[in-house]
């Protein structure tokens, strides 16, 4: 008897902790318009890194650190842009749509299982329209410290996140996309 108590005791705190820790990254979600941050990503082992800005709802920029290369939505369209190449696609065709979705992100993590990997992160998966995405969340700080998913290509590109900053004021022209050459 004593047995089944620890049990039901056990399972009730650590389903209080998943939920505590639910609630506070919806929190964090919810308090955040805007946030800047440095990022690393790794496509098929080809490592990149730069920094973004991303504004709720759908928009971001990103400047790549070693290559003239930009990655620019407006929330309707991403333009990828460097001194050889223009690629233009419609947002809502890319996995980025999703995470650029902060009341899609909520909304999900409500009804999405967590997993904790090395006692460092909290990951949920996401699949929607036949794609997979991976959000990770820092377990101390419950802020997004990245995400996996399948390029258009069908790459796998892990993006890796550092030095955030929230809430910041941003100029709106930094979402213009940029020409074609």
């Amino acid at each position: 008897m004593f047995r089944l108590f620890l049990i039901f005791f056990f399972t009730i705190l650590i389903s209080n902790s998943k939920a505590d820790n639910r609630d506070k990254i919806i929190k964090n979600l919810k308090n955040t318009s805007n946030f800047s941050f440095e990022f690393e990503q790794n496509i098929n082992g080809k490592i990149e890194s730069g920094n973004c800005t991303i504004e709720y709802p759908k928009k971001i920029y990103c400047a790549y650190s070693k290559k003239d290369k930009v990655l620019v939505s407006n929330g309707k369209s991403l333009v990828i842009k460097s001194i050889s190449s223009y690629y233009r696609y419609p947002l809502k065709k890319t996995p980025l749509n999703l995470i650029l979705d902060k009341k899609f992100l909520i909304n999900k993590i409500y009804s999405l299982e967590e997993n904790i990997i090395d006692n460092s992160y909290i990951k949920y998966s996401i699949i929607e329209n036949e794609k997979k995405i991976d959000i990770f969340f820092d377990i101390i700080s419950l802020e997004l410290i990245g995400w996996q998913i399948k390029d258009v290509y069908q790459n796998t590109a892990l993006t890796l996140l550092s030095s955030v900053s929230k809430n910041q004021n941003i100029e709106k022209k930094l979402f213009k996309l940029p020409a074609q050459n």
